[in-house]
């Protein structure tokens, strides 16, 4: 019986060399294949650095009869036609978030992975640290009475207008870099899909793309979500949850090193407490659970092609919401 997924890697990203290639790595159930790029010299660095003994370009990633799974790293803007490349070819595909530019796309990426007989799994390591489902456990148990509002912060400082989030063609913009995190995650504290949305996108004049986002997701039952993320803003990656007795912050809710630990701080009529969680290697988390389904060794917490289109249809509701200037309900998105 197989004992691990071996990996082809689709796209030399910077996210890929800093932590997703590592991760894969240092799996116990995962092994580094063969590595694919755009560019012989990239392959080969990048092979190089990893101790990988085949590279080459997507295709022959994808030709090679000896990777199980590919991790999809390329630009937004490509991640439907490397899918369904993938998918066409047997392999199962792990895939950066966001995961694509459209509902209408996403409905296609998994309609191929399952005429395919392949899994398809968008990349939000961060839903893998432990601290979300100990904020979990506390909602369960009370301390914040009912859940009235999530609140969300991601944003970072400027990046460059030559980066490729600044490139529309291939799916730039601060809605796919980085709203898609506490959308997912209000979604996850919820357990439930939001009903409808509200979403303001300020545009960059000079590249037409969206630099700074403010959100509101109605999840019905008085309960409901804001997030506010950004480029050229101090850094922040958090979300808070108040409730009729209580209010949780967490530190470091989207992106934590693997050496920091995260801080759960709880303000309750039964008094204040701060909860550290040990720090641990989402990417690594997120490389075991996905190689685990695969194995058939433990089922991940959610059904990977059903949240990755419950995410897509979110944020498609998003783009027309502020395309239209109006409230979008998520029956819309068909």
């Amino acid at each position: 019986m197989q004992d691990k997924i071996r990996f082809g890697i689709i796209g030399c990203s910077r996210i890929a060399e800093s932590s997703t290639i590592p991760a894969i790595i240092n799996s116990e159930y995962a092994e580094l294949a063969h590595i694919g790029s755009r560019s012989s010299e990239k392959a080969e660095k990048f092979a190089n650095k990893f101790n990988c003994k085949k590279y080459g370009t997507y295709q022959d990633v994808l030709s090679d009869e000896n990777v199980d799974a590919v991790y999809i790293s390329t630009p937004v803007g490509l991640h439907e036609d490397w899918t369904i490349a993938a998918a066409k070819s047997g392999k199962h595909v792990l895939c950066e978030k966001s995961s694509t530019n459209s509902y209408f796309s996403a409905k296609k990426m998994v309609e191929t992975a399952k005429q395919n007989n392949i899994r398809l799994m968008e990349g939000f390591m961060f839903r893998f640290h432990p601290s979300h489902k100990k904020v979990l456990q506390i909602i369960h148990d009370g301390a914040l009475g009912k859940v009235f509002s999530f609140y969300g912060m991601y944003g970072f400082q400027a990046v460059p207008k030559d980066d490729i989030r600044y490139k529309k063609e291939l799916g730039g913009g601060i809605l796919n870099d980085a709203a898609c995190y506490p959308i997912c995650a209000s979604r996850i504290i919820f357990d439930k899909e939001p009903i409808g949305i509200t979403c303001n996108l300020q545009i960059d004049n000079d590249t037409t793309i969206d630099e700074r986002a403010i959100l509101s997701l109605s999840y019905g039952q008085e309960q409901f979500a804001q997030m506010t993320v950004g480029y050229g803003l101090f850094y922040q990656s958090l979300y808070s949850i108040w409730g009729t007795d209580g209010l949780l912050k967490l530190s470091r809710s989207y992106n934590i090193p693997s050496d920091m630990p995260a801080s759960i701080i709880v303000n309750s009529s039964k008094g204040n407490k701060e909860i550290t969680i040990e720090p641990i290697n989402h990417f690594l988390l997120m490389i075991d659970g996905f190689c685990k389904e695969l194995l058939g060794i433990e089922s991940t917490m959610f059904n990977f092609e059903t949240d990755l289109l419950n995410q897509a249809k979110v944020m498609q509701a998003a783009r027309l919401s502020n395309a239209e200037n109006r409230l979008v309900e998520l029956s819309e998105i068909q």
